[in-house]
């Protein structure tokens, strides 16, 4: 499974979306080096199995060449820095010094680095992040997180936004925006479809050439926050996952994000000294989502009992090659990056296959099993269709395991391919039984369950939901969970809605979640030393989240 497909799909069918940098911590930045790549030369290669790219470098647009290769945040820099693995730390500062939210989360006021530079010279004002939040405001496509955005001023040189409700749980993702310099852009016709060729921003590098195949950026002598070793990054953008795992293997790629079966004999054992990956998860995960619209789907106890055995742990060890953090509790919390907001009723709780717990289930809520055939209360056989893109084998290979474990409650199910794009389609219009997909992530819990399970998105079948709730639950408590989590004026308050949203996904069940989202890589400590670790968690370690631009700053020659 690409990260591109992620991507691509999620503008189709969802709209959307650590260390503070030491003072000498890397040296010189200087013009590109010369020759095939590593450390000596100061190139650092990254592959993607994307294929060819257009040149599009818009920040805001989550299909631009920039943001599915990932080279955006090289050139384009937020305010400040969070860590996706630790979610409930406190950002790094970066464009901003400081940033105070007033305690009802309706307002928030950004203290500026006055050393902040564009690539091209001119100082990064207060006014350049006025007009950054203005332009996302005007356009709706660009503010792929939809931020309700209301009040944008310049105060005392300091920028302050409001809002009507509380944004506690958009937090990140604000202090994450990228900002662009007014005096480039308040000069775009149309920024919704700008390609942005000849990017200017405020980060380390800058465009130096593009083709479909392979993007190069090198450093910008004159970077604001510091010199870095790193003095060019290539991004290639292969064909398929076997082409970028052979040039991962080789050397001719450094750092990549390719989901690969045979991990340890395609990439470790090529060269163990130096051939690394780590892949640990954020607060997304994937899974199976169901039409609770459609019969027999419609009754929470089929899907809780079919929840209750599916094989979890063979879906991570045969479907994801043991690559994905394996999900272990029944609230679909990723752990440990979730450990702060379990429910107490649900520490310790385990996802084990309970055949007879299910059947046990079934049996009250009138099922009956007849010759081995599941009947529904209607004495109709259960019969189900699980749907994926053909050629995602790790979603196709879970919903096997999936339909052998259902097997065993009487329930007969079939899997089919569908092309991609017609996938993504079918799931936005709610044209599915089953079907394995990810969730959003966030620095809580709540997007995971904000995205499955929020009424205020729900969707008839067959009109497009373009924000999630793709499977049609609709359940009052749920939604109002949601809001008194978002609006809460107190962390008692929040608390109580969260421990209520993780009761109502177990005991209603709108979807199976299979494995934690992973925000893992593949890399190369031959050339370059300094990557995130398991004991060095400072950032994850993908080159598509925003903290890879920390994770190249951090990067040293290796000896």
């Amino acid at each position: 499974m690409s990260v591109r497909r992620r991507t691509t799909l999620r503008a189709v069918a969802a709209a959307t979306v650590a260390i503070a940098l030491a003072a000498g911590c890397s040296n010189a930045n200087s013009g590109a080096g010369k020759g095939g790549g590593g450390g000596a030369d100061g190139v650092l290669t990254i592959g993607k199995p994307d294929g060819p790219q257009t040149n599009n470098s818009n920040p805001f647009l989550s299909t631009s060449a920039g943001a599915t290769l990932g080279y955006r945040y090289m050139i384009y820099e937020p305010l400040a820095m969070t860590n996706m693995i630790k979610p409930t730390e406190k950002a790094d500062p970066w464009l901003a010094t400081d940033w105070e939210w007033q305690s009802n989360f309706t307002k928030v006021t950004f203290t500026l680095d006055e050393r902040a530079k564009w690539a091209d010279g001119k100082d990064l004002t207060a006014d350049d992040v006025e007009f950054t939040f203005n332009l996302l405001k005007k356009h709706p496509a660009l503010n792929g997180n939809g931020i309700p955005f209301d009040g944008i001023a310049v105060e005392g040189g300091k920028v302050v936004l409001t809002f009507k409700e509380s944004q506690f749980v958009n937090q990140n993702k604000i202090i994450q925006t990228f900002i662009v310099p007014r005096h480039i852009w308040e000069k775009v016709d149309n920024p919704e479809t700008w390609p942005n060729r000849t990017p200017v921003g405020s980060g380390p590098y800058k465009l130096k050439t593009f083709t479909p195949q392979t993007t190069t950026l090198v450093a910008t002598p004159t970077y604001w926050n510091g010199k870095t070793k790193v003095k060019e990054l290539r991004y290639t953008a292969y064909n398929d996952n076997s082409a970028a795992t052979t040039a991962l293997a080789t050397g001719k790629v450094e750092w990549s994000f390719v989901f690969m079966p045979n991990h340890k004999q395609l990439f470790i054992d090529k060269d163990p000294k130096n051939h690394k990956l780590w892949f640990p998860s954020g607060l997304g995960i994937h899974g199976l989502w169901f039409n609770t619209a459609r019969k027999p789907l419609d009754n929470p106890a089929l899907r809780k009992a079919m929840a209750m055995v599916v094989d979890r742990n063979a879906i991570h060890i045969q479907a994801q090659a043991t690559l994905y953090p394996e999900i272990t509790n029944p609230t679909g919390i990723p752990l440990p990056a979730g450990e702060p907001f379990l429910a107490p009723e649900y520490q310790g709780a385990n996802t084990k296959p309970d055949v007879p717990g299910a059947r046990k289930l079934l049996a009250e809520a009138g099922f009956t099993l007849e010759g081995g055939v599941l009947k529904d209360p209607s004495g109709k056989p259960v019969t189900l269709t699980f749907t994926d893109p053909a050629g995602w084998n790790d979603y196709i290979t879970g919903l096997a395991i999936i339909k052998d474990s259902v097997k065993q409650l009487g329930i007969e199910a079939k899997v089919k391919t569908q092309t991609a794009e017609a996938w993504g389609v079918d799931v936005a219009n709610g044209n599915f039984d089953a079907t394995l997909h990810w969730t959003n992530s966030g620095a809580t819990p709540y997007d995971m369950y904000q995205n499955v399970m929020d009424g205020a998105i729900l969707q008839p079948i067959g009109k497009s939901s373009q924000a999630g709730n793709f499977g049609r639950f609709k359940n009052d408590e749920a939604t109002t969970a949601l809001k008194e989590y978002a609006n809460a004026k107190d962390e008692p308050t929040r608390t109580k809605a969260m421990h209520l949203l993780q009761k109502i996904f177990v005991e209603q069940a709108p979807m199976i979640p299979t494995a934690a989202a992973p925000i893992g890589a593949e890399y190369s400590t031959k050339n370059w030393i300094g990557w995130p670790t398991e004991a060095n968690p400072y950032a994850p370690p993908q080159h598509t989240q925003p903290s890879a631009l920390e994770i190249v700053l951090n990067l040293t020659p290796a000896k």
